[in-house]
């Protein structure tokens, strides 16, 4: 056996308590109690990368299934259907699919986010632990999204592509901060919401595609979803071992995220052109029905639901009056969201020329 070897094998032997905690009491961390609990559970964690990500190569799909194969004889009779299924799609649906796939192409940055999370990192680029492990496979599945849906656009012909790429450099470079602060059960928090937003924004848009007479899109976005929803579980029930664990450090976190809003990974999105392009891309999606503020008071209720807050026990006073805080916040943010979307659907919902559909209104 190689050295690397050697090492590779001691690296994915799950550590015991004691060893734990030596090795976070040397180091510097912020959440030292937080890294504990998190690398108590590494060996569920490394049951889920096997059970919850999909195979690489030859048994995992890729974009080249969704698409026309160019190496085909018949290329040019795949690239015209696929191009006249592409032309059923209406405008504002084609929007709401332009957002979502350049939100998938800002993934560098959201592997960049994974690697804040104190005792989630993966420090050398190749490190062999449970939680490099995860955070590579997510960013190796979450790649395909962007791939498929980059090249579904070019080959449909229906959008400015420049401006589209312009807009994806500028949000990468623009980065983004949910509020994470390093803290692994906030980054959990917050993923366990953001995969379960973008799985039903990614089955919406597949709903209005098949609508709109392009089974190519519906597919493709039902197959994004489909992965979305895997990753959702593995980290809701990362969540779930860390209340095993630790319930009132986890209502406590929880709690003060809800006090503000979960931020979306796209809001700092610009085509250099258009300083608002967030919120009208948000305004069309939430026209259409993609993902609404009502959307948003659901997903709360459902992690609520899945991690049964209301029946949580041994918490402290003070743990069990933030936990009443979480529980009323669906009810008041469906309120809140009724009343914006009556308000919005009387007035009119304000249409927006996009440079990304060579300035056609959506």
């Amino acid at each position: 056996m190689t050295p690397k070897e050697l090492e590779s094998m001691k690296a994915t032997q799950p550590k015991s308590k004691e060893e734990i905690a030596k090795e976070i009491a040397r180091s510097r961390y912020l959440y030292p109690k937080h890294v504990e609990v998190i690398r108590d559970f590494e060996p569920f964690v490394e049951e889920t990368t096997e059970k919850m990500l999909l195979e690489t190569g030859e048994n995992a799909w890729q974009p080249q299934d969704y698409l026309p194969d160019m190496t085909r004889e018949d290329w040019v009779e795949q690239l015209k259907d696929f191009r006249g299924q592409a032309e059923c799609v209406q405008d504002d649906t084609l929007v709401v699919l332009i957002g979502d796939m350049v939100t998938e192409e800002a993934l560098p940055t959201y592997q960049t986010l994974l690697n804040t999370f104190e005792g989630c990192d993966d420090p050398t680029g190749d490190t062999q632990n449970a939680w490099a492990k995860w955070s590579r496979g997510w960013t190796s599945e979450e790649n395909r999204h962007g791939d498929l849906l980059n090249k579904y656009l070019y080959l449909g012909g229906r959008c400015d592509m420049r401006k589209v790429e312009e807009t994806i450099q500028h949000l990468i470079t623009s980065g983004f901060n949910p509020g994470a602060e390093q803290d692994p059960y906030r980054g959990f928090v917050y993923t366990s919401f953001q995969e379960r937003a973008t799985k039903i924004s990614h089955g919406n848009v597949a709903k209005l595609a098949k609508q709109n007479g392009d089974a190519n899109l519906a597919k493709i976005c039902a197959m994004i979803a489909g992965d979305e929803g895997r990753h959702e579980k593995a980290y809701q029930s990362f969540c779930d071992k860390v209340i095993e664990r630790d319930p009132d450090g986890f209502i406590d976190v929880f709690a003060d995220m809800m006090k503000g809003q979960i931020v979306m990974p796209a809001e700092l999105m610009t085509d250099g052109v258009d300083d608002k392009l967030y919120d009208n891309f948000a305004t069309v999606a939430q026209k259409l029905g993609v993902y609404t503020a009502i959307d948003y008071a659901e997903i709360l209720e459902f992690l609520l639901q899945r991690w049964d807050l209301e029946h949580m026990t041994g918490l402290s006073a003070e743990s069990d009056e933030k936990r009443d805080f979480l529980c009323r916040l669906p009810e008041r943010y469906k309120k809140l969201a009724t009343r914006s979307m009556n308000k919005a659907e009387k007035e009119g919902y304000k249409s927006a020329p996009f440079s990304w559909i060579n300035g056609r209104v959506a």
